[in-house]
């Protein structure tokens, strides 16, 4: 158990936001796996404020684990109001998180996401001003700079200390890198001990030992899991049952892989439509099967070959019938470096 704020949280993964990915019942889904909380995908002020499809979109959810509203914008007042407009239409929303990581270039074109790191000042005064708004924990996540020439990541930290935030994520890598090359953990070694709030640490987390290489360096409370979930589910178990005891669980087979995969493909297809799910899943799906000898043909037509739900389930039955009982692997265990 940690705290977040007054919001005690039961594990130390954090599933990370991930625009079209992280949509409520993909949270969901996630969360079984263990999840100790979860951020929903990005979302802008003037969305929340002036759209009403919004609503339903990203805001009215029922989680399964503490879920955090993530918001992006670049004035206090407005981000405020947005944060406190969105706990009256969904008071489930567990804490509001303030992104100020997102390298995307129609985001930071506007002076929002990760651009915002160029003035700490500002960063701080967002989360002062949405704090003087709700009634839930309020976290910020950042990344280590805009670029190598501006890695100004304590000085954004000491700047939303100061404003009152009560936990900060961190990716390893500046918003030039996206989410290529090392992450430099070398950077914030013991930087967890250091601060005053929770520190969520994230960065080329694949496997049960990386999240705990990743806490052992950075002093981190909990880690934070985007990419390396994505088909693999169950590598939250693992990762939660080794920060628990040291050990995890054997690695699924094959066919616990595609019981899960059609068990997603039926929750966004609930949630969203069937068109829309399969468009989905042609880009999830085939990560269900990729750690698996002799699977490349499979991933291909999963990939290209699904248009319903009846032609998923042809293609998972021909994984089942000839790999089922394999086991698949879902680490990648690329290795976390100092």
């Amino acid at each position: 158990m940690w705290s977040l704020g007054g919001l005690r949280l039961n594990g130390r993964v954090v599933l990370a936001p991930m625009s079209g990915y992280t949509s409520a019942g993909y949270r969901n889904f996630m969360s079984r796996f263990g999840a100790g909380a979860c951020v929903t995908e990005m979302v802008s002020d003037a969305a929340v404020l002036r759209n009403p499809s919004c609503e339903s979109e990203f805001l009215r959810f029922e989680p399964l684990t503490p879920t955090g509203l993530q918001l992006y914008g670049h004035d206090p007042e407005v981000m405020a109001d947005a944060a406190s407009r969105a706990l009256e239409i969904n008071p489930k929303i567990a804490f509001v998180d303030v992104n100020l990581c997102c390298p995307a270039k129609k985001v930071v074109r506007k002076g929002e996401g990760s651009s915002l790191m160029a003035d700490p000042g500002l960063c701080g005064r967002i989360v002062e001003r949405i704090k003087g708004s709700v009634d839930v924990p309020v976290t910020a996540k950042i990344r280590l700079g805009i670029d190598g020439k501006s890695v100004n990541f304590r000085d954004v930290i000491d700047a939303l200390e100061s404003s009152g935030a009560d936990a900060i994520s961190l990716h390893v890598r500046t918003a030039a890198d996206m989410y290529s090359g090392r992450p430099r953990y070398d950077l914030v070694k013991g930087l967890g001990d250091e601060m005053d709030v929770p520190l969520i640490i994230s960065g080329n987390i694949y496997s049960p030992e990386d999240a705990g290489r990743a806490l052992d360096i950075s002093g981190a409370e909990a880690v934070m899991v985007a990419r390396g979930g994505i088909g693999n589910p169950f590598l939250l178990t693992q990762m939660d049952t080794f920060l628990r005891t040291g050990e995890y669980p054997d690695d699924p087979t094959v066919g616990q892989q595609v019981q899960w995969c059609l068990e997603l493909f039926d929750i966004l297809a609930e949630e969203l439509g069937e068109r829309p799910a399969v468009r989905r899943m042609r880009s999830i799906a085939p990560r269900f099967v990729a750690g698996c000898d002799g699977c490349r043909e499979y991933r291909r037509r999963l990939a290209q070959g699904i248009d319903d739900r009846d032609s998923l389930i042809a293609i998972l039955d021909d994984v089942t019938a000839e790999m089922g009982d394999a086991r698949a692997e879902c680490s990648h265990r690329v290795g976390i470096r100092q």
